[in-house]
């Protein structure tokens, strides 16, 4: 198969995973971008990847075949039935590496992207995207995010040996592997990420974590977890209030404020107000966690003191990823406040502030 096109553009998401309480299974999309171009080369004897890199990474990273964007280029180009290509790769990098911001994340979507631009026309294949790159990356936290945008919650779902899939009843078959969740994100939730001098590698983070950990702390985070959409998007608050005075006023008639086949209740002005007046409680609660933070936390002390200072004025701050990024959640407009909670670590010039909306939109590819 020959490519469809000479040159793809790429634009991928920053991504903040776990969120406090969702460990390896949340993710969120930040709009903060890397943006790679590639340019297949004229001569079609030439078939080598020329590697030019721009901002973060640009003294560290290879520029050869073992890059990551690279080798998971080759890689879903051998998937999607196209050739050995050459091409240059020209990337700006915006996303710290090594901080818990999802570069890794970012290459591999990156990489598979520009792969399936190239072999197949119209809109990306995301589903197909998100697959190849959660087996490549091993857990999906990060690239869910970076695929789909917004908050993802995803799962490996293990079938019995010879079983590829699990007939559902009225739906189609289950089957095994990598699977996702994309929930909606109020546009008034904002992320504050603090991002140290220092770097901190996801298998020494990893190596960190014990092989077992108290039920309690098990039932802890689950019980954490399950508040993240909600928290995320208040008017899924405001409808569940609207729903339980129209089940009050007699169930689900029309006349009582429920819309016909969704089922969902009309929300007014108060209810809203009510329920955004809870986000952040609900979110400081939905950001808790004992399941991997603890033990990271002598990997990183100066992230966990900040953390804990942003926790004790009651924002609600996690550990980005594996860290040592500092990532903090709120509704509505509060950068001076933050910035002034963190006022120390930003004049002590080891630390800076992104402030950033949610990315809704995932990867975003351009053909020429």
């Amino acid at each position: 198969m020959n490519p469809i096109c000479t040159q793809v553009r790429v634009r991928v998401p920053a991504t903040s995973a776990n969120l406090g309480s969702g460990f390896d299974t949340v993710g969120l999309a930040l709009d903060y971008h890397d943006e790679l171009t590639f340019t297949l080369n004229p001569d079609p004897t030439d078939g080598i990847a020329h590697v030019f890199i721009h901002g973060e990474g640009e003294d560290t990273l290879p520029r050869d075949e073992t890059h990551l964007v690279v080798s998971t280029f080759r890689r879903a180009c051998a998937t999607f039935g196209l050739g050995r290509v050459g091409f240059t790769l020209e990337a700006t990098n915006n996303i710290p590496q090594a901080r818990g911001m999802g570069s890794s994340a970012e290459a591999i979507v990156a990489g598979i992207a520009a792969a399936a631009a190239f072999a197949q026309p119209g809109e990306l294949n995301r589903p197909a995207i998100f697959d190849m790159a959660a087996q490549i990356e091993g857990h999906p936290d990060n690239v869910a995010p970076a695929v789909f945008g917004g908050l993802t919650v995803s799962w490996d779902f293990a079938t019995a040996e010879g079983v590829g899939s699990v007939a559902i009843p009225g739906g189609e078959p289950l089957h095994g592997g990598f699977h996702t969740v994309n929930y909606p994100v109020d546009p008034a939730i904002t992320a504050a990420v603090f991002v140290p001098d220092y770097e901190l590698s996801t298998e020494k983070a990893r190596q960190a974590l014990p092989k077992e950990v108290p039920h309690k702390d098990a039932v802890y985070n689950v019980s954490r977890v399950g508040l993240l959409p909600a928290a995320m998007n208040p008017v899924v608050l405001a409808q569940a209030e609207a729903q339980g005075g129209a089940d009050a006023l007699g169930g689900n008639s029309a006349g009582a404020g429920v819309s016909g086949a969704a089922g969902a209740a009309q929300v007014t002005p108060a209810a809203f107000a009510t329920a955004a007046a809870q986000a952040n409680a609900l979110l400081f609660t939905a950001t808790q966690d004992r399941l991997h933070q603890p033990y990271r936390t002598p990997l990183m002390p100066p992230s966990a003191e900040l953390i804990e200072t942003f926790r004790a004025k009651g924002y609600a701050a996690a550990v980005s990823g594996a860290g040592p990024c500092v990532l903090v959640l709120h509704y509505g407009n509060a950068r001076e406040a933050i910035d002034q909670v963190a006022a120390t670590q930003l004049a002590s010039g080891h630390w800076r502030v992104l402030h950033l909306p949610i990315n809704t939109k995932g990867v975003e590819i351009e053909r020429r």
